[in-house]
């Protein structure tokens, strides 16, 4: 103790009070005297007083003479005093110097050391030098743990610097040091605040053992803490497997009150199953969330985990251990059952339900309509059944007091009471509304639908009987031998509240029929079955027909000890029979048991999840049809395509082919009538002309003469041809637009929409109506040199003209030379280069021709080509969506089986319900 004190007053530089008398108050002069009298005496130990002096000097700011007098301490107060004149300098600002003299001080105390890493730590602080206080307080704390407020003084550094992870460090540290419940208690905000998810889970193992056993409600509050942070988080499947790994360790057991963990697990237990995971993924965590729970699971929770554990141990048997799963069973048939079982029932479908939207499959109609009426608790469900030939329809129309059953159907027919007549198809795929009564026979009429329709038809009519008694009348298809949809109508019996069985009064409870009922009580062994002894009217004698009521009733209360049974004429019409009749439907109604309801909903649920399985069999089976499919139509395409091509190139040949046999033509006739016109040019030559101008002159008169010809005849006798040769080219693009259409036709009819249009580009007739007007409309044709060429003759004798014109004794053998140059002159090359200038616009037509012709088929390939394109890229996506499907099945039905298992478990609550009913 006088140790711990010495060292108290030398952290505090009060060792000089040992000194002081108890009255004195001037150390200095104490001091200064003992110093004196140390001094005479040789021997004495004056290192001390120097010492307690640096003290005093050192509290009255004096801190040159301070540090004077304990550099002078050589005694064991040395370090101490080393500690001290680092101090002054400190207070001197000289930080360097303090901070060279704190490391060199070498001393086995651990008090000193201690006070120097925090007198380094304050000065690293001043300084700005983060990381050496970092470094410095953590060995302080390393070193020391247990020096006054050196962990507090580290905590409120880190905090202070958001150091999470050293604060964290050092709490988990001290907590299982120290066990203490403050540092429990600080963990525990750290993990409120969501600042442990920083660590692995496994970091916190050990620290949850020590608290477990100092104290099991902060140890919970611990878990919760930590469990909440974690979650959803990277890590917090990491956290499952650790902590259940260690509370399975641990000796819990539900006698403590676990309530807080309890619903934890209840809680992630309906996460991890709500379809956001593959089972591989909770195979390994579930069976120990499992064991966990029902471990602890108070008497809110007892029924959830034990039925939890039955459901899992049903898909996984292997999973859990027997002793729970034993455990499991004897718990929740003595479990409270407080829970509202419709709403979880409910909320389930809906879960699946969206689920399945968010896979892009449709969940359907049917089922959805199914739960909504089931939840409608003021309405009772009636199912009527019977073989072919008892008067079931008969029955029913006499109740409904309308002939709406004509004829054997093929569908499931709801009747319900309603102010307006509305008739409505509830199919998987779609609902729709028959829009006369006319359309509802057809659409159920077993003669013209052979199978089982596994929609229902909803019929809403006004029915006094209905409307009063809350009653809604479900007829299937009859039951025979040549039929076999019974077991498909069979499938809504769970729909039912009660069933009624129809029986012929003539023949009355048949083996058939006993069959049939057998078949109806294995199918749904808790559903309420009387029956109905129609035709009673055809048995004449009274005794008779009472005799065969009470044999009736003795054979099926055998069968079925609480039916009723009523006889009944569907023919009859009398108010006593229908009041009689209102009555046994009055009494059939009972009160819907909520719990009969739950339990008809969890069988609808499960047959949506079946339904879902097999919907993923059938978009597999469609895709990989489709896919085939769609390839077929590629070859079939581009087959078009390649028909087209071919018939473009035949119409192109044809069409070009027929335009160049004009222009042939026309060539010839050119050829063959121009020389002739300009041969008879001759007659203008006269023996009186202007032998010196007649050379101009006849070459004038040619070109107008030829002009005349090609304006007057050629032109319009080629419109005339070109315009059949368009009559003609129409014909034959006529064709082609009939033979596409065909073609287009065909592959909408595939397509079953119209999704291909071949629409060829008529325009281009319309160019060449324009293109023919222009070229024949008249041509101003330039001027050939035809009589003024420079071939040697032609000017010999325009010489001569010139030279002898002028002398009338030469008029007639210039005469004679001019006509007879004029009318034996072949003119073929004048011909040439007419008929060339005049047809080159018609040829550079021809040459345009095969380039209108692809213009023309331009939007059919461009339309077969993108539907080509299109189909490739639908092919490509289906083929993708295909593998993924098919390389990853379980991401479909992982989520499914995980819907079961959790239907599974609300089936066992309801079971555990009517078993502590029947207690």
């Amino acid at each position: 103790m006088a140790l711990e004190n010495q060292e108290n007053q030398l952290i505090k530089k009060t060792f000089y009070e040992t000194f002081m008398e108890a009255d004195e108050k001037n150390p200095v002069r104490v001091l200064g005297e003992a110093f004196l009298a140390g001094h005479k005496d040789g021997e004495a130990d004056i290192s001390t007083i120097r010492f307690v002096q640096g003290e005093v000097y050192f509290h009255n700011k004096d801190y040159e003479a301070a540090i004077f007098k304990w550099e002078n301490v050589h005694n064991d107060l040395e370090p101490w005093a080393k500690k001290n004149i680092a101090d002054c300098f400190y207070e001197l600002g000289q930080l360097s110097t303090a901070e060279e003299i704190y490391k060199s001080i070498d001393t086995e105390s651990s008090v000193l050391q201690s006070e120097v890493a925090l007198q380094l730590f304050s000065l690293y602080i001043d300084q700005g030098r983060l990381e050496d206080a970092d470094q410095v307080i953590k060995k302080a704390v390393s070193f020391n743990p247990d020096y006054p407020n050196v962990t507090d003084i580290a905590r409120a550094f880190f905090e202070k610097h958001k150091d999470w992870k050293s604060a964290i460090e050092l709490t988990v540290n001290e907590a299982i040091r120290t066990e203490s419940h403050h540092w429990f208690d600080i963990l525990k905000t750290y993990a409120k605040q969501g600042l442990t998810k920083i660590f692995e889970p496994h970091y916190f193992s050990k620290c949850l053992a020590v608290l477990y056993q100092v104290d099991q409600t902060r140890f919970e509050q611990m878990v919760e803490a930590l469990w909440n942070g974690y979650k959803n988080e990277r890590s917090y499947f990491s956290w499952l497997r650790e902590f259940n790994h260690l509370f399975l360790n641990l000796d819990a057991s539900r006698e403590q009150s676990w309530k807080k963990l309890s619903n934890l697990y209840q809680e992630a237990y309906f996460e991890l199953i709500d379809g956001k995971y593959l089972i591989k993924e909770l195979e390994e965590i579930i069976p120990s969330i499992l064991t966990n729970w029902l471990k602890i699971a108070d008497y809110s929770h007892a029924l959830f985990a034990s039925a939890a554990v039955l459901a899992w141990s049903e898909k996984f048997p292997s999973s859990i251990s027997p002793e729970v799963v034993n455990d499991a069973e004897n718990l929740i048939f003595h479990s409270r059952n407080e829970t509202d079982g419709l709403e979880y029932s409910l909320t389930l479908f809906d879960s699946i339900v969206k689920w399945a939207e968010a896979q892009h499959v449709d969940p359907g109609h049917r089922f959805r309509w199914i739960i909504r009426e089931l939840v409608d608790f003021e309405t009772h469900h009636l199912f009527v059944v019977g073989t072919s030939g008892n008067g079931k329809s008969a029955f029913i129309n006499s109740v409904l007091g309308e002939n709406i059953l004509t004829a054997p159907t093929s569908s499931v027919i709801v009747f319900k009471g309603d102010d307006e007549t509305e008739i409505r198809k509830i199919s998987d795929e779609e609902l729709t509304t028959f829009s006369s009564f006319q359309e509802f026979q057809e659409a159920v009429d077993r003669r013209l639908n052979k199978a089982f329709d596994n929609a229902i038809v909803e019929f809403s009519l006004p029915s006094p009987i209905l409307q009063k008694n809350g009653l809604v009348l479900i007829d299937t298809p009859g039951f025979s031998d040549r039929n076999h949809i019974e077991g498909e109508a069979l499938k809504y019996l769970h729909f039912a509240d009660s069933l009624l069985f129809v029986l012929d009064a003539n023949d009355p409870f048949t083996e058939k029929e006993q069959e049939i009922l057998m078949q109806i009580r294995e199918y749904a062994p808790n559903l309420p079955i009387h029956f109905l002894l129609n035709k009673i009217d055809e048995i004449y004698d009274e005794h008779e027909a009472a005799k065969i009521i009470e044999d009736t009733r003795s054979r099926v209360r055998a069968y079925v000890p609480e039916a009723r049974v009523f006889a009944y004429s569907s023919r009859l019409r009398s108010r006593k029979q229908q009041n009689d009749l209102a009555e046994f439907l009055k009494n059939l109604n009972r009160q819907i048991v909520e719990d009969d309801r739950i339990e008809k909903i969890l069988i609808f649920t499960r047959q949506l999840i079946s339904h879902l399985l097999d919907k993923r069999a059938e978009m597999e089976n469609s895709l990989a049809d489709s896919i085939k499919w769609n390839e077929e139509m590629v070859t079939k395409l581009n087959g078009a395509i390649h028909q087209l091509t071919d018939l473009k190139e035949e119409k192109a040949r044809i069409i070009t082919r027929t335009f160049h046999k004009v222009l042939e033509e026309i060539r010839s006739d050119l050829s063959e009538n121009i020389p002739g016109i300009l041969r008879e040019t001759s007659n203008m030559i006269r023996e009186d002309s202007d032998f010196r101008k007649l050379h101009l002159e006849l070459n004038d008169e040619m070109n107008r003469r030829v002009r005349a010809y090609v304006n007057d005849t050629v032109l319009p006798e080629l419109y005339r041809s070109l315009q059949e040769w368009i009559l003609t080219a129409n014909d034959e693009l006529n064709q082609c637009q009939s033979f596409l259409d065909e073609i287009s036709d065909g592959f909408n009819a595939m397509y079953g929409e119209d999704r291909l249009k071949l629409n060829c580009d008529f325009k281009v007739l319309d160019d060449w109506r324009r293109d023919a007007d222009r070229m024949t409309s008249g041509v101003q044709m330039e001027k050939v040199n035809i009589f003024l060429r420079r071939t040697p003759y032609q000017i010999l004798l325009k010489s001569a003209g010139k030279l002898f014109g002028a002398f009338q004794q030469n008029h007639a053998m210039l005469y004679n030379k001019y006509k007879q140059f004029v009318e034996n002159q072949d003119y073929l090359d004048v011909v040439e280069s007419i008929v060339n200038k005049l047809l080159l616009q018609f040829e550079l037509f021809e040459k345009s021709l095969e380039r209108d012709i692809s213009i023309f088929f331009r939007n059919p390939f461009a339309a077969l080509n993108q539907t080509v394109e299109e189909t490739k890229k639908e092919i490509s996506e289906k083929e993708e969506e295909l593998e993924k499907m098919r390389s990853n099945p379980e991401a479909y039905r992982d989520p499914l089986t995980l819907f079961e298992i959790k239907l599974r478990q609300y089936e066992w609550m309801t079971i555990s319900a009517k078993g502590v009913l029947q207690v």
